[in-house]
C-alpha cells in the first residue's frame, strides 16, 4: 500500500463494505449493522466523504430492462503517443455518454480500451463510424461484443485493506 493511501480502521471498514453492497441503507441502517449509534455513523460517513474515499453514491440501472442491450469492448490505437494528442481524445470521448469506461492501457497493440453500451448493432455501427473514428489521431479500432456478464460490479475488494 502507498505511504499516501488511507488507512481505514475496522469500523471504516466494515461501513465501506456495507455501503458496496448498498449504497441506499439509510444512516440508521447503516449504524445498526456496523454497531454504531446513528451520529457517530453519520461522523465517519461524512469523514470518508472528505477524505475521497468515498467519491459519490449511484444507483445502478438494468442495461435489459433500458433495451440498453449491446455491450462493446472497443480497444483503440493512436498514431502518435503525445500527451496533447491522448488529451485531446480523452476529452472527446469523455462527451460520448455510451463510453461507460475508458482506460488507457499498456502491454498491448492498443493504447485505450474502451466498454460501449447502446442499444443494438446498428447504433453501434453509428457510434463506431460517425463519432469513434473520426476522433483525430484514431489509427485502428478493435471492437469484441459481451456475450453474457459473468462478473460485473462496482464494489473494490477490501480485503486487501487491513485496519489501522
Amino acid at each position: 500500500m502507498r505511504d499516501d493511501a488511507f488507512r481505514p480502521d475496522a469500523i471504516d471498514l466494515h461501513l465501506l463494505r456495507e455501503l458496496q453492497a448498498d449504497g441506499n441503507l439509510t444512516n440508521q441502517e447503516l449504524a445498526e449493522r456496523v454497531g454504531l449509534s446513528a451520529s457517530p455513523c453519520l461522523r465517519r460517513v461524512k469523514a470518508l466523504e472528505e477524505a475521497g474515499v468515498i467519491e459519490k453514491r449511484v444507483v445502478l440501472l438494468d442495461r435489459k430492462r433500458l433495451g440498453l442491450s449491446l455491450t462493446a469492448i472497443i480497444q483503440i490505437s493512436m498514431d502518435r503517443h503525445t500527451p496533447e494528442r491522448f488529451d485531446r481524445f480523452e476529452k472527446t470521448v469523455k462527451r460520448y455518454p455510451e463510453v461507460v469506461a475508458c482506460h488507457l492501457v499498456t502491454g498491448q497493440q492498443a493504447d485505450y480500451v474502451l466498454m460501449v453500451v447502446v442499444p443494438s448493432m446498428d447504433e453501434y455501427q453509428d457510434f463506431l463510424l460517425n463519432k469513434l473514428t473520426r476522433i483525430e489521431g484514431v489509427t485502428g479500432v478493435h471492437s469484441s461484443f459481451v456475450m453474457r456478464r459473468v462478473v460485473d460490479t462496482t464494489e473494490l475488494p477490501l480485503k486487501y485493506l487491513t485496519p489501522a
